[in-house]
């Protein structure tokens, strides 16, 4: 591990905050992206693409058997999402999906693990007029008590043995993603 890479939940968590507003400014949108804390190092993975539900499942899948590999003690995944909210007093809508609401709010929610443990923060993306990235707004409104889905439970939930971390090493270099792949390239940004 170098000096300024993340060593636990807390400050893996500000840092992907920190590259999803990088992000933003730069480049208007958010990849996404899985952040992960193991005893070698910080390990950094963005799918190719996100396009259908079984590119969602791989990247989870993928995600999964990254953090079982290298012995993942902290993981962040940051993806960018439409949101839609019940209004005070009513009910939500979920016969429409997010993305084909009109009332939705677009949103880059990082959610961050560890070993018992689980914390998101939902950032709201405010927009400029022309639409261009203006910042992140506050998000107070509603407390989880966790986040379920394809995207949760990354961690292992106990220490893999060396045959686990071997055989999903394998398995992830027959799909062309290997320890070197997944390094951050600094001076790319």
């Amino acid at each position: 591990m170098t000096p300024n890479e993340p060593t636990d939940l807390d400050t893996l968590t500000a840092y992907a905050e920190g590259y999803a507003e990088f992000s933003m400014k730069n480049i208007g949108r958010v990849a996404p992206t899985m952040l992960v804390v193991s005893p070698d190092g910080l390990l950094h993975f963005i799918p190719e693409s996100l396009t259908d539900e079984r590119a969602k499942n791989d990247f989870a899948n993928v995600g999964r058997l990254i953090c079982a590999a290298y012995g993942a003690t902290y993981m962040v995944m940051i993806l960018e999402t439409w949101v839609t909210l019940a209004k005070p007093g009513q009910t939500l809508d979920t016969t429409t999906p997010p993305s084909e609401s009109f009332d939705r709010e677009e949103f880059v929610v990082v959610m961050g693990e560890a070993l018992g443990r689980q914390t998101q923060r939902f950032l709201p993306i405010l927009r400029t007029d022309a639409g261009g990235f203006f910042g992140f707004g506050e998000f107070d409104a509603l407390k989880f008590d966790g986040i379920e889905g394809r995207f949760a439970g990354m961690l292992p939930p106990q220490q893999p043995t060396p045959e686990t971390r071997a055989m999903a090493q394998a398995l992830l270099a027959a799909m062309g993603v290997t320890r070197d792949a997944l390094q951050p390239k600094l001076g790319n940004n």
